[in-house]
């Protein structure tokens, strides 16, 4: 139960955060988004009606056929959303912060639409719009999802650029891409870690190095050698940014000609990164 309340108020602090990025900045700065927000603030441009109002009114249609296609499961969250999104840009809509740069504009927009995107996309909801239409696409033609949203993204730019010229398009361009990257952020979680797959005939003493140095923990995985066909054993660890060239160290003195393949690896949960280690016992002091 507290798990789906905190999923409800982070919908709307998503939402809340979203409107007055949309408010405060774009609109501030006669800058505009992509999918439907980026229609209705045009048609705020255009002819004065509410951005709240236009976004919730030409989502309706969507959210009905959508949700006699998907169910109502999907569809709850996502009505939220819209409907956080309307009320809370109609109740921030006197909030204006005039930049006179626009690029700073697109910068500071582009983070703060991330930010209440990205909260909102991290419970699985959204803002409707260009989602459930890339989510139909992909149902009734198996059109990849990303496609989708880049073309509906693309058309409302090109109407930006018609509507309010081809500079405030590229600024709004930006914004666009600042925000996809601080949607990746909050979603993929702050705590960002390296994993390595250490290959090697001296496994057991690497792990242990890395073990003693680290205090890391570590995973033997039996592999065979492709071109040799012999058994052998691997090490894989994750451990944080800062530390790789600490363990590319330990590997080179124990064994200069191992082989490791260090990857990305994003939200890292588990001990030594999300909670403390457990206190040692008095033999391990």
């Amino acid at each position: 139960m507290g798990d789906k309340v905190s999923q409800w108020g982070m919908i709307l602090f998503g939402a809340f955060v979203y409107a007055v990025g949309v408010n405060a900045l774009l609109v501030a700065n006669h800058l505009t988004e992509g999918g439907f927000v980026g229609l209705s603030i045009l048609l705020y441009y255009r002819f004065g009606i509410p951005v709240g109002l236009t976004f919730f009114v030409i989502n309706l249609p969507l959210l009905f056929y959508s949700w006699r296609v998907f169910g109502r499961a999907f569809i709850l969250k996502t009505f939220v959303g819209v409907a956080a999104v309307s009320v809370f840009s109609s109740l921030t809509s006197p909030l204006r912060l005039p930049i006179h740069d626009p690029l700073l504009a697109a910068l500071y927009a582009g983070v703060i639409l991330g930010l209440g995107l990205g909260l909102i996309f991290r419970t699985g909801a959204t803002t409707g719009g260009a989602d459930i239409i890339a989510r139909l696409a992909r149902h009734f033609r198996g059109l990849a999802m990303g496609r989708t949203l880049f073309v509906v993204d693309v058309c409302v730019i090109g109407l930006v650029a018609l509507q309010i010229g081809y500079e405030r398009a590229m600024y709004s361009l930006v914004a666009l891409f600042v925000a996809s990257r601080v949607i990746d952020f909050v979603i993929e979680g702050a705590t960002k870690g390296k994993a390595l797959t250490i290959i090697s005939d001296r496994p057991a003493e690497i792990a242990d190095q890395i073990h003693r140095q680290l205090d890391r923990g570590t995973t033997i995985l039996l592999a065979k050698g492709g071109y040799t066909g012999r058994d052998r054993q691997v090490v894989y660890c994750v451990v944080a940014r800062e530390e790789v060239n600490r363990v590319q160290h330990i590997v080179s003195a124990v064994d200069p000609r191992a082989f490791v393949v260090v990857n990305d690896v994003h939200e890292v949960l588990g001990e030594g990164f999300t909670f403390p280690p457990p206190p040692k016992t008095p033999s391990e002091t």
